[in-house]
């Protein structure tokens, strides 16, 4: 078996066109007539709004590669140039089929639903003197009509932003021939963003429409360029418009920031967040029918390929449907409204540290709600015996009460560090600004080490209790922010392990000074062991496996890109352990390989909430090793970030997480399985029972509630009579 090559480039999926295929599948959740229509309409959203984060990185990336003329394949055999070749045929496809369902299916039932999107060809009378009315009060003032002409070049357009390129000429100046294109003034407006896309018109479709009850129901909106295109003359007086169309441009948004250089980390970071907005251009969107001298002088301007220029065929940025989601009255179109239950293990109890003292808590959300572990930094605030407070922050909500309570503690007195981590993608700004309000408060704020993302999700609570000093530590597999945590699926743990709390004040007294990393009792880290330990643990069920004994591995997670554990899986798989993966996004090993990985299955669940846990399970000879972690089998987590692996050691909470795993490979609603080719189908479902594993995790959180409150209400009236 070790003499096997399992280098070959046919063993491997491009990890670009396999993120391609997750965002197809999240596609198919929008095409799903089984799901509301405004569930529906989300999952269209978040498909535009990963192909911007795709190719903002992804692509630029790949652009940037090509431009130094770095040629290397990856381990699917192909260079930047062929990935980029095939990204462009495969995003073209799926724009294509996105908004194909939009006028083919959204916007239909939209209107069934009584929501009309209004073209601005066909308002009424009353809806033209309200367009009027909100264009001279509150668009005109906002937008800046730009020109380009000899003494003006091309305005530097802001990434992401929506636009209207016009075509203008004096009134006063002949008709000229078409062709003569050097004759037309090009000129361009923003979209503005600080007022909504979506525009509310008065309620009523037409004069003439008899029924008085439904024109009462139905809402009526247009989208803000429409009524900028009606009112370009407004704009541009004096010359006469040939012709306006939206376009919309993503420029390179990866950052880049020689960190041993920096003096000030911070500093270094804002500034690098300013420039993202200009970076590169990688893709123009326009209007599917635009003029050719517009596209002509964008893509001059914007040195584009044409390869690079998406023709649309709707709105431009979906992104909008998301707010639409929000709009209020159409509960029928959504989801049932789920409230995250209490924690099977917290049903009860008043001292979180009491209990946290007795048992390990296992936490499982968002079936499970989030707001103990903001008590837990809430009550550690408040507390007189509370010491210190220690946490990693990697993302955070806008409005977050856990930097509320860190501050809090701070301002009284006890000792406060927290690690927030800048160079998390796309929050760096709000991180920025957390990191100043918690020193402001006094505490001491770290921004990790050089060259590493800090990806640990790691709290610990020191206190001083009647027998000495008592450390309670929370790990997680997801972040610290109580807004995604409604609707991403974790798992976490509280515990008061004393050799979990020396290691965790371990690695903070890495993270916070240059303190080496002692031999830890319970933790894993990355970058230093985390690798290693993956690798012994798959090898251990080689091991037993070719020995004759059972081999297992179950293992879930986000993404699956590193090549030398999929090489160590495939190495697994011919020696007869079987293997599970539910990967969410990104996998690039190809299961069902005759001979190499017949003995794996990839399956992916894209549901109501985001599969975003990470869970690792080895047989070892009915032990159960399993592990959380805030790392997926990739090169970054595993090389280039903190991250933590940590065992669970209470059988009880194994049960638990075992039965997890169950119910997700059963899962016959949501799951879909990979094969060869890294193509996912639908699991077929014949012969056995429906079962929707988040829906399935819902309702067990809700028994777990109910069965305590009718035996606490037994017990009660039994205690009256």
């Amino acid at each position: 078996m070790n003499a096997m090559d399992f280098n070959k480039p046919e063993y491997f999926i491009n990890r670009e066109l396999s993120w391609l295929e997750f965002n197809d599948r999240v596609l198919k959740e929008a095409k799903n007539t089984k799901n509301p229509l405004f569930e529906r309409t989300k999952f269209l959203s978040i498909v535009s709004s990963n192909l911007d984060e795709f190719f903002m990185i992804r692509v630029a990336g790949l652009k940037d590669q090509v431009s130094v003329g770095f040629n290397k394949p990856d381990p699917s055999g192909l260079t930047p140039k062929e990935q980029l070749k095939n990204i462009s045929v495969r995003t073209h496809k799926m724009v294509k089929e996105q908004y194909s369902l939009l006028r083919r299916a959204i916007f239909p039932l939209l209107k069934k639903n009584a929501i009309h999107v209004v073209d601005r060809n066909k308002l009424t009378a009353k809806q033209r003197d309200f367009i009027e009315d909100y264009f001279t009060a509150s668009l005109y003032p906002v937008l800046t009509p730009m020109a380009v002409d000899s003494s003006r070049p091309v305005p530097l357009i802001l990434n992401k932003s929506l636009n209207i390129g016009i075509l203008v000429k004096r009134n006063e100046d002949k008709d000229i021939e078409v062709d003569k294109d050097k004759e037309f003034i090009f000129a361009t407006v923003q979209v503005p963003s600080v007022l909504p896309r979506v525009v509310d018109l008065p309620r009523g479709s037409t004069v003439d429409d008899g029924d008085k009850n439904r024109e009462q129901q139905d809402r009526y909106v247009i989208f803000l360029e429409e009524i900028i295109m009606m009112y370009l003359h407004r704009l541009f007086a004096g010359h006469k418009i040939i012709c306006a169309y939206p376009y919309r441009i993503t420029r390179n948004a990866d950052l880049s920031i020689e960190e041993e250089e920096a003096e000030d980390l911070l500093l270094e970071i804002e500034k690098s967040v300013k420039m993202r907005r200009w970076g590169h251009t990688i893709r123009v969107e326009v209007q599917y029918d635009m003029d050719k001298r517009l596209i002509n002088i964008l893509q001059e301007a914007l040195e584009i390929h044409d390869r690079d220029i998406y023709y649309i065929h709707g709105p431009l940025d979906l992104t909008f449907l998301m707010k639409m989601y929000a709009i209020d009255g159409y509960e029928h179109l959504r989801y049932p409204e789920y409230h995250p239950q209490t924690p099977q293990d917290l049903l009860g109890e008043q001292d979180i540290f009491k209990v946290i003292s007795e048992r390990d808590v296992f936490l499982h959300h968002p079936f499970e709600s989030f707001e103990p572990i903001i008590e837990f930094i809430r009550k550690a605030a408040e507390d007189p015996r509370v010491l210190a407070i220690k946490q990693t922050l990697y993302r955070v909500s806008g409005n977050s009460p856990i930097i509320q309570a860190l501050a809090e503690a701070a301002e009284q007195g006890k000792q406060v560090t927290v690690l927030v981590e800048l160079k998390a993608r796309f929050d760096e700004e709000n991180n920025i600004q957390w990191a100043k309000r918690l020193e402001k408060a006094g505490c001491h704020v770290i921004y990790g080490l050089v060259g590493l993302k800090t990806h640990s999700k790691i709290a610990i609570v020191v206190r001083k209790e009647d027998h000495g000093i008592k450390r309670y530590v929370h790990l997680g597999t997801g972040n610290y922010n109580d807004i995604t945590a409604r609707f991403y699926t974790d798992m976490g743990i509280f515990t008061s392990n004393e050799y979990f709390g020396a290691d965790a004040s371990a690695v903070f007294n890495m993270l916070s000074g240059y303190s080496k990393l002692p031999a830890l009792y319970k933790l894993i880290t990355a970058p230093l062991d985390l690798r290693s330990k993956f690798l012994e643990l798959i090898d251990n069920e080689i091991q037993k496996a070719l020995s004759g004994r059972k081999g297992r591995i179950i293992a879930k997670m986000n993404s699956l890109v590193d090549s030398e554990i999929i090489k160590a899986l495939y190495r697994a798989s011919v020696a007869g352990v079987s293997i599970d993966l539910v990967v969410r996004g990104i996998c690039c090993l190809r299961p069902g390989m005759r001979g190499i990985s017949e003995n794996i299955t990839v399956r992916s669940i894209i549901g109501r909430f985001l599969e975003h846990s990470r869970v690792y399970y080895f047989y070892n000879d009915g032990r159960k090793d399993i592990f959380l972690s805030s790392a997926d089998w990739m090169p970054r987590n595993l090389d280039r970030r903190v991250e933590l692996l940590f065992p669970i050691e209470d059988k009880r909470i194994k049960d638990k997480i075992v039965d997890i795993f169950n119910i997700t490979l059963d899962d016959t609603v949501k799951a879909r399985i990979s094969n060869e080719e890294g193509k996912y189908r639908k699991i077929d479902g014949r012969g056995k029972p429906s079962l929707h594993s988040q829906e399935y995790f819902c309702n067990l959180a809700m028994e777990q509630v109910n069965r305590y409150n009718k035996e606490k209400n037994a017990l009660f009236f039994e205690k009256v009579e």
